[in-house]
């Protein structure tokens, strides 16, 4: 079932209210956010009520929706509280909530019969026999889980009815077990995946121990780091918008409500470009190798197209290494420009100088590069540095930067 004629979204993640409002700026149509309980992210920063209403005030204003994370398997325990908490929210007008347990679904509906529910991934939705249960249940969108194929996303769009729709990951990290649903967190540290406080242990050094021989360590591979068995690469679909939008998906999800404001704007802005460029023209696209080379401005493991196209080899995993590839660092936030004396205030993020050449760029525009030439603190005075966390900084720039344009430097 081809699905050109419908409305494509480019969905963000949204840890804090800073990678929110991030987000909506570069051009996501829509954001997903956790509350400061039951999402299944619990190291993000994530919302308070009160800055839940001002998100989704900021939401709407700017044409977007708002879906929020009620994600985790609840114990007896949570029951009371997530009550009480529902009771709190449910007067703010949240576009969808995403759920996977039905004691959840049933506390949601149970206050709020109106609200729109999306199936989260850690449901482990794989066939449409269990997406067409939920849609039973009331739910208006599922989350393929990571493990489908094309073939599959396709076959379970043929046979879904017509309104429902199907949100799928594009783009981020990869868990070593069915979609996050994994034991290791909580077996080795005492944190509950499930509860939204994974510790990553598929991202640690692991060795062999032989039961005989105590405190003799023997790296699973021939290298002397250890070997990371568990080290998925991250998932990145930028080349391959036209097979996504063939099989049904009609809701591109990034992952990362734990990564950086510059992840998010730098993610989201690459997305964005491609995707515009291909519903500009979805017969004649042809994918630009740019839009890849700005995804890659942000810190990023090796990457995979996943389960997208067959199941996963020893090639779709990293075995030497957990690191990130960081070749750009984010040294600045473009907050206002003095018309009359041509100055920019930025907000310093990391350390850049006088004579470093800088890219700049912003919500769909291009990067561009400057040399800082002049630079001045609060006080009016020159300075040749900025070594301070969030040191306010104003620039003089031969072309004027945007509000919340960033500022990169290449390592």
């Amino acid at each position: 079932m081809s699905n050109n004629n419908k409305h494509i979204e480019l969905l963000a993640p949204a840890g804090d209210m800073e990678k929110l409002k991030t987000a909506i700026i570069y051009g996501a149509d829509a954001v997903y956010f956790g509350g400061e309980m039951f999402s299944l992210r619990a190291g993000a920063g994530n919302l308070s009520v009160d800055e839940i209403r001002e998100a989704m005030d900021f939401i709407h204003e700017h044409n977007a929706k708002g879906y929020m994370t009620i994600n985790i398997y609840a114990h007896n325990a949570d029951i009371p509280l997530l009550r009480d908490y529902i009771g709190r929210i449910k007067d703010i007008p949240i576009d969808a909530f995403l759920v996977s347990d039905p004691g959840v679904l049933t506390l949601i509906k149970e206050q709020m019969p109106d609200a729109e529910i999306h199936l989260s991934t850690q449901a482990n939705t794989t066939n449409y026999l269990t997406a067409n249960f939920w849609v039973k249940q009331g739910v208006s969108r599922v989350v393929a889980a990571r493990e489908m194929s094309l073939e599959e996303l396709r076959e379970m769009r043929a046979n879904l009815p017509d309104e429902i729709e199907i949100e799928s990951f594009i783009h981020g990290a990869m868990c070593i077990s069915y979609s996050g649903r994994c034991l290791l967190s909580n077996f080795m540290a005492g944190r509950d995946a499930n509860r939204g406080a994974c510790t990553h242990p598929c991202r640690w050094k692991y060795h062999l121990v032989e039961e005989q021989r105590p405190g003799e360590y023997y790296p699973i591979e021939e290298d002397d780091r250890g070997s990371y068995i568990l080290n998925s690469r991250d998932l990145c679909m930028i080349d391959r918008i036209p097979d996504l939008v063939d099989a049904g998906i009609t809701s591109f999800k990034i992952e990362g409500r734990m990564k950086s404001m510059y992840y998010v704007a730098t993610v989201v802005s690459a997305y964005r470009s491609a995707l515009d460029k291909y519903l500009a023209d979805p017969e004649g696209y042809v994918f630009d190798p740019q839009d890849f080379t700005e995804l890659c401005k942000a810190s990023h493991r090796e990457f995979t197209h996943g389960f997208y196209y067959n199941k996963p080899t020893d090639k779709d995993q990293n075995y030497l290494t957990s690191d990130y590839t960081r070749d750009y660092s984010f040294v600045g936030l473009v907050r206002t420009t003095d018309e009359e004396t041509g100055l920019t205030t930025v907000e310093q993020r990391n350390k850049f100088s006088v004579g470093d050449v800088i890219e700049i760029f912003g919500p769909r525009t291009p990067f561009y590069e400057e040399t800082i030439t002049e630079m001045y603190n609060e006080e009016g005075e020159p300075v040749q540095s900025a070594p301070h966390p969030q040191q306010v900084l104003k620039i003089r720039f031969n072309r004027t930067p945007g509000e919340n344009f960033i500022m990169r430097k290449k390592k």
